[in-house]
């Protein structure tokens, strides 16, 4: 039979690339690759060998999300695997050229962003830490706790911006509000955060109430196209890797319109490590388009640069957070896999396997700097509004 021919084809180039790899086909078929593998990929019937014989990321991801394969291991073991067996494949020569352009629209957007984060509340509060925030955390030390490390990535947000009592804060994609709850509690700001997610909005709204601070906190659903007004302090946290490539700088034109002269600003957002494509290798960029974040582009650092500049902005610092996300990640993935089974329940099955190697598969690619996470802070051009050295954030 021709698909036997070329399994056992594959097998045989397998064998000579240490991967720690069970392979068990419907007829009955056992491959170990390895003593004791880690993952046992499982294909249920023919229709399936396929996906196993040329694989990438993406379509071992599309397989697995969709049944058509399934593997037994931990998840960050089984990411390994795929990127062993994508980085062996005759269909992964890297492949650069434009960036990839998505449809950007207020319509497109807002389904964009209520498909991610509108799945439920409970399934983030799941894994996430206790005040669910949905970026990359700060940490201290190595052993530092994800609630620690949160707490800190606020801070450390809060403290490059100088915030102080009085300041009128926006915060662009605010999430379920822990950044503008922490402005308004801790540094006595006047904030406001918009989101598009009702989800986020409703539970963002629960917990400014509950921490009494209505008179000085506010959450909105709202396009930040939408914004209106004057801010001293602008944060845009996870919430750039949306807009889009050719968004970014009326992106940028708008914080600059809704940013005081004297008013400071910070961009944190996931950015791409190939300057030329803005793509990730062997097609996991692909599954996170299709599965994950529709419509979603990671600019590289100096793309986002570009665009800042052009839009009236003058970066005055920058942070890599690169290693931080790998360790946040680890968390999450973590988490993920201890309460997999309320998860599964809550979220169903085919949701649940995105998510599983969704986060495991981030977690490998910010460790291989296949993408990177920068905090830029920016002033308008020219201005001198922050002090001389960083001594200021200690």
């Amino acid at each position: 039979m021709l698909w036997q021919k070329s399994f056992d084809g594959v097998v045989n180039q397998l064998r000579d690339r240490d991967i720690s790899l069970r392979i068990q086909l419907w007829n009955g078929t056992r491959v170990d690759l390895a003593d004791t593998p880690r993952v046992a990929l499982k294909v249920p019937d023919l229709a399936g060998i396929r996906y196993f014989l040329n694989p990438t990321l993406d379509s071992l991801g599309h397989a697995y999300v969709e049944g058509k394969i399934d593997v037994e291991g931990r998840a960050t073991d089984v990411i390994d695997i795929a990127t062993q067996l994508a980085a062996g494949s005759g269909e992964n020569q890297e492949k650069r050229g434009k960036p990839k352009r998505s449809l950007h629209s207020r319509k497109i957007d807002k389904e964009s962003i209520t498909y991610h984060y509108d799945v439920s509340n409970e399934f983030y509060r799941l894994w996430l830490d206790s005040e669910m925030v949905y970026s990359c955390g700060y940490f201290h030390h190595e052993n530092d706790s994800l609630e620690a490390a949160q707490l800190q990535k606020i801070d450390l947000i809060l403290n490059k911006l100088n915030v102080r009592s009085g300041d009128h804060l926006l915060d662009i994609g605010c999430g379920w509000g822990s950044l503008i709850i922490r402005a308004a509690k801790k540094y006595g700001a006047k904030a406001v955060g918009v989101t598009l997610s009702r989800n986020q909005y409703e539970l963002a709204q629960e917990r400014i109430a509950a921490a009494g601070l209505t008179d000085r906190c506010e959450v909105r659903l709202e396009d930040y196209r939408d914004v209106r007004g004057k801010f001293d302090r602008i944060a845009s946290v996870g919430m750039f890797e949306h807009v889009g490539l050719k968004n970014l700088r009326p992106y940028f034109n708008k914080i600059n319109e809704l940013l005081k002269d004297n008013g400071t600003v910070l961009n944190h957002g996931i950015t791409s490590s190939d300057p030329d494509s803005c793509q990730s290798p062997l097609g996991g960029g692909a599954f996170i388009d299709q599965y994950v974040f529709p419509n979603g582009e990671l600019p590289h650092l100096s793309l986002a640069l570009r665009e800042m500049s052009a839009a009236g902005l003058e970066a005055v610092d920058m942070e890599s957070l690169r290693r931080h996300y790998v360790m946040t990640l680890n968390h999450w993935t973590r988490r993920f896999e201890e309460n997999s089974e309320q998860l599964r329940a809550l979220a169903g099955d085919k949701r649940w396997r995105i998510w599983r190697v969704y986060l495991a598969g981030c977690a490998h690619g910010f460790a291989q700097h296949w993408i990177s996470v920068y905090q830029i802070l920016a002033v308008k051009s020219g201005a001198s509004v922050l002090p001389l050295t960083r001594e200021y954030l200690k």
